[in-house]
Order: structure tokens, then sequence, then C-alpha cells
């Protein structure tokens, strides 16, 4: 059976336009960057998640019996990309509680941008689970790339990707190497510098959520 054509996919709800603005603003405080990520996970995993199956389930109101519509299974897993992506985990979970969480690091090597893994642990059922791998940044598309390699050798079929900001340059990377996974951004951002950093973007991710810089 053929694969599904993965497909790109930019958020322009405004709730969420608003929080990513707020969250570029290198004023904001690392208390509120934290929070508006949450919220913005959860925000955008609404979205994400609205063609999970559903199946009629007969319950009981106090009324009487009827007829509803269900989740057909939560086999969710998330899997963060270390150590910013922990940053969305909070906001999913709240939509999907039952969900597993894996986990994946990565580091970018700052004289190659090419990502160095040095760690990674999924749910051991991940063969079976709609997998959504997050990390705030999408920049040259290579810790994507590497983290989507790493869950496929380990069983993981039916994945998408989502993160906050994206540049062009990590979009054509990340769909030409898994063209069969969706990608889910909340803004799509004009290139990378030469440092590999998005522009406009809002700096590094991991040290604003952590108030490690």
């Amino acid at each position: 059976m053929d694969r599904k054509e993965g497909k790109v996919y930019v958020f322009d709800h405004p709730l969420i336009q608003h929080k990513t603005a707020l969250m570029r603003e290198k004023s904001t405080s690392v208390k509120e960057f934290r929070e508006l990520a949450t919220e913005v996970a959860m925000l955008m995993g609404f979205e994400a998640t609205r063609d999970l199956p559903l199946e009629e389930v007969e319950i009981e109101t106090p009324m009487c019996k009827t007829t509803v519509k269900m989740l057909k299974g939560e086999d969710i897993a998330i899997v963060p990309i270390l150590r910013a992506g922990l940053g969305f985990v909070e906001g999913m979970l709240a939509l999907v509680p039952n969900a597993k969480v894996g986990h994946i690091g990565l580091y970018r090597d700052p004289e190659t941008h090419q990502p160095v893994e040095y760690y990674c642990k999924l749910p051991k059922d991940i063969e079976k689970r709609r997998i959504f791998v997050v990390d705030p940044m999408l920049a040259t598309g290579g810790s994507a790339v590497a983290a989507i390699d790493f869950i496929k050798k380990r069983g993981g079929k039916d994945i998408a990707f989502m993160c906050l900001i994206a540049a062009p340059e990590g979009i054509d990377v990340l769909h030409e190497a898994h063209p069969d996974v969706d990608i889910y951004i909340a803004a799509k951002d004009e290139r990378l510098n030469e440092d590999a950093y998005i522009l406009p973007g809002l700096g590094d991710a991991g040290d604003r959520l952590y108030g490690t810089k």
C-alpha cells in the first residue's frame, strides 16, 4: 500500500497568531514564555487532532440511553525533541491525557549544524500509535529529520511533526526526507541567517523556556 502524501499546515487561528507574537517579543519573561508555549501547543494540538478516528458508543444520560461519538481509542504518542520540545508536552497532554510520551535527545553541532543523538526512549508499542513529534523550531530541518528517522527505525509509521516557527529551508528538507509526514506550523518565517537561526524567529527556544541564557 502506498504511503500517504504528507501536507504542510500553517495555522491562521487568531489566538495561535497572537500568542506566537507574544512569544517573539524579547521582553517576554521565562514564566510568560513557558505559559504561552503550553497554550499554543494546546491550540495547535486541538487543530492537529481533528482527524482522529471516532466510533459510536451507547451511553446512558440522566434522561435516557443514546448513541454518541467517542475517540476510537487514544493511541497517541507525543515525542518531544529535547530539550525545547518539552515545552509543548504539557499542552498536548491537557488534550489527550492518556497519551504516552517518548523522548529524543539531539543537539546541533555548532560548526556543522548537524544533529547529534544522545538519547532515544520511545513507548514499546510505538508502531501502533499516532505519533506527534514536537519541537518549537524547525530551522535547518536536520533535527526533525533525524528524530523521525529514529522513530521509523523503531517501527513508528503514523507520524506528524508540530512546531511553533519554521523556516522555508527546514520545511523543504523535512518534506523531502519524509514526504509522508504531516507538518503543523504556527508561523512560517522568512529565512535562516548565517548561523542557521530563524529570522525573524524568537531566539533560542530552549534558553527562553528555561532561562539558561
